[in-house]
Parts: structure tokens; C-alpha cells; sequence
């Protein structure tokens, strides 16, 4: 168990947000640009943007663990480290091997960013306002996820892609930050690590954190192989955009998901769980589905801002029931499990798309994505993620 420490600076906690997000905002722009300046194809789409999120499925775990038991501080720093001096080597890598192999460190590193940041504020908040701040937590990641993309392909037309990948070494101030503004934490050594991996695991079993699993999965499935992977490609190929616009286009998402995870709170005091992850989930699924059939750029703008609401939505609600689900003293171990499911998702997601749209089209791959997601909104509906599990799963 930890003592309860000071509360740390949300200024903080906000900038992990934000770094933790590096890894692929800032490549997703560049995408056709780093695989043509390095000799490979488009169909190698997918395993740049997998490669960063691979290694989450199997350190997630043994990070949630440490952070449950030594405490977050001392896992938290050394991620940023991490992430930090192996953004700065994507920036110099001479071969796509050498990237995939520099990228996958960094998600080592990333792993444990996002994470921690909702377990930081589901240690130190609880009920409404916990909510209200992960929404604002997502808010702040959404937000960004409009800002940087952008400014990623902005920089690459006025430099190269290297000097954007660059930005990643941001991570290292930020450790240093962290090293002086998070407060140190008492443990007890009262469970063993085999008694820890046992209560994770049964906690993990039951109906409600599997169904946050398995649609976490499915939704950054969803995301990576459909809105990183193949919408870049498809707004080269059918619309003709450089990285500059295709970085603006991707940012739009942002403006749809940080209105509805700025609004999380007071959505979530007006309608239940199962009907705000229902009408997201709805959201995503159009979307997608509208997205590979729009026939102009402006029709593309109008449904991703359809799919940012329902992804800022979605997120922070499944993060939201995590938290709050989790005893106290396994909070950590299981973001870790709704982590490695998202990463796993994030991984299979761009190697699923672009084996799709390479052997049919980017259309087609849009279009699976829609089934695939509203096959998981259905779960939403029928499924155990509502206020009476959370509330069971804590008291456990």
C-alpha cells in the first residue's frame, strides 16, 4: 500500500500526457515521406507505426507491477529517459531497420507514460472530480494531437522529417521536472510479487475488466490501423496532399475529441456509462465508414471531427472505469492491463490495414475498420461496463 502523498502539479502530469503521445504524432504525417526517403514501400506503413507500440503489450504489465509496488516515481522517471534518448535516435537513424529497431526502444520507454498519468490521478482523486480530470487529462491529450501533427509536417516541409522525430528528446526536460516535482511515496512490503500477480490476475478475470480490454483492443485497433495508418496513405493517394496538409487534416480530430473530453464531467452527471459508450462507439464507426467514401477533403474534415467526439469520449470513459474500478494498491497492475490491450490493439491495428488496403484498397480498409468498431459498440450495449460493476470490482 502507499502512504497518500502530496498531491502532484496537474502542469505535470498534463506534460507526461503530452509526451507520451510523441511517438507517433510525430510520424504520422511524415509516413510516405520516411518510407520513400529510406527505399521501402507504403506497405511498410504498418510496421513503422506497430513498432512503437509493440512493445507496450508485454512491459506494460512488469511496469504496473513496479509502479504498484516501488512506487510511480521511480518508474515513471526512467521511462521519460528512455523515450526521450530514443526519440532523439529516430532522428538520426541511417536504415528503416535501424528505426523499427530505435522505435521499439521508445516504446519501452512509452509504456509507461499514459498509464501512470491516470494512476496518478486516480490516487490522489476520486469520484466526479476524477472523472472531470481525466476528461481534462484527454482533453489536453486531444488537443494536441491537433497541434502536433501539424506542426510535425509543417516543420518536415521547411526542414525534413528527421528534425520533426527530433522533438521527442522533449521527454528529457520533462524527467528532470519530475525528478524535482514528484513527491516520494512510502511502501509496504506486506505482498509478495507472486501474491501481487495473483490478485492482478483475478482482478483482471473479471466480466467488466475483460470487456474494457477486449473494446480498448478493438478501439485502438480501430484508431492506428484506420486514422494513422491508412487514412496518411489515402490522403497522398486519392487527394494528392503533401505532409504540411496531410498534418493539418490529421489534426482535425482534435477538435471534435477535447470538446467531448473537456465536457467528460458533465456528460457523464447527465447520462450513464453504457449510453455515452454507445453513442461514441456510433460516432466511430460512421466515421470511419463515411471517411473512405468522402469525395472531397471537406467531407473528410466533417467526419473526423465525427470520430474525434466519439474517441474523446470513448478513451477517457474506458479510462475513467479502470480507475475506478480498481482496488486500492492494484490500480497501477491493472492500467497496466488496459494498456498492454491498447498497445496490442495499436500494434495489430496498422499491420491488419495496411496488409488490407495493400492487396484491395485504402476504401476497403476504412470500411473493415466501421464493421470491426460497430461490432464492438453492440458490446457496448449488451456488455458488463456500467456503474454497478465498477462499483462491485472496488470493493473487491
Amino acid at each position: 500500500m502507499i502512504s497518500p502523498p502530496a498531491k502532484p502539479p496537474l502542469w505535470f502530469i498534463f506534460s507526461v500526457t503530452v509526451t507520451g503521445i510523441l511517438a507517433n504524432t510525430l510520424l504520422s504525417p511524415n509516413i510516405p515521406d520516411i518510407l520513400s526517403d529510406l527505399g521501402q514501400s507504403q506497405a511498410m506503413a504498418g510496421r513503422l507505426v506497430a513498432s512503437a507500440a509493440l512493445p507496450g503489450v508485454f512491459v506494460a504489465p512488469l511496469i504496473g507491477i513496479a509502479a504498484d509496488r516501488i512506487g510511480r516515481r521511480r518508474v515513471l522517471l526512467p521511462c521519460l529517459v528512455l523515450f526521450g534518448l530514443a526519440g532523439l535516435g529516430t532522428a538520426v537513424a541511417p536504415t528503416f531497420g535501424w528505426l523499427l529497431g530505435i522505435r521499439i526502444a521508445q516504446g519501452i520507454g512509452g509504456a509507461g507514460l499514459i498509464n501512470l498519468v491516470v494512476v496518478m490521478i486516480g490516487d490522489h482523486w476520486s469520484g466526479e472530480e476524477r472523472t472531470a480530470l481525466i476528461g481534462r487529462n484527454s482533453a489536453v491529450l486531444t488537443l494536441c494531437l491537433a497541434l502536433v501533427p501539424s506542426f510535425s509536417g509543417i516543420m518536415a516541409e521547411l526542414t525534413n522529417w528527421r528534425w520533426s522525430l527530433a522533438v521527442s528528446v522533449l521527454a528529457l526536460p520533462v524527467a528532470a521536472v519530475g525528478y524535482r516535482v514528484l513527491p516520494a511515496v512510502t511502501l509496504s512490503s506486506e505482498r509478495t510479487v507472486r501474491d501481487q500477480l495473483h490478485q492482478s490476475a483475478r482482478a483482471i478475470r473479471q466480466p467488466l475488466l475483460l470487456a474494457i480490454m477486449a473494446s480498448s483492443f478493438v478501439l485502438f485497433m480501430v484508431i492506428f490501423g484506420v486514422f494513422l495508418t491508412v487514412l496518411p496513405v489515402h490522403l497522398k493517394q486519392d487527394f494528392d496532399l503533401g505532409p504540411g496538409l496531410r498534418g493539418i487534416v490529421l489534426s482535425t480530430p482534435a477538435i471534435g475529441s477535447t470538446l467531448a473530453a473537456f465536457n467528460l464531467g458533465r456528460i457523464r452527471s447527465r447520462f450513464r456509462i453504457r449510453s455515452v459508450l454507445v453513442g461514441a462507439g456510433i460516432f466511430i464507426s460512421l466515421a470511419a465508414l463515411g471517411i473512405g467514401l468522402a469525395p472531397t477533403i471537406a467531407v473528410v474534415v466533417a467526419f473526423l471531427i465525427m470520430y474525434g467526439l466519439g474517441d474523446g469520449l470513448t478513451i477517457s470513459t474506458l479510462q475513467d472505469a479502470t480507475a475506478s474500478a480498481a482496488p486500492d494498491g492494484q490500480r497501477a497492475s491493472m492500467m497496466a492491463g488496459f494498456v498492454s490491450a491498447t498497445r496490442l490493439g495499436q500494434t495489430l491495428g496498422p499491420l491488419a490495414a495496411a496488409a488490407v488496403f495493400t492487396a484491395t484498397s485504402t476504401t476497403t480498409a476504412t470500411m473493415a475498420g466501421a464493421a470491426l468498431f460497430a461490432l464492438v459498440t453492440i458490446g457496448f450495449l449488451f456488455g458488463p461496463i456500467d456503474e454497478a460493476h465498477i462499483e462491485r470490482s472496488a470493493k473487491a
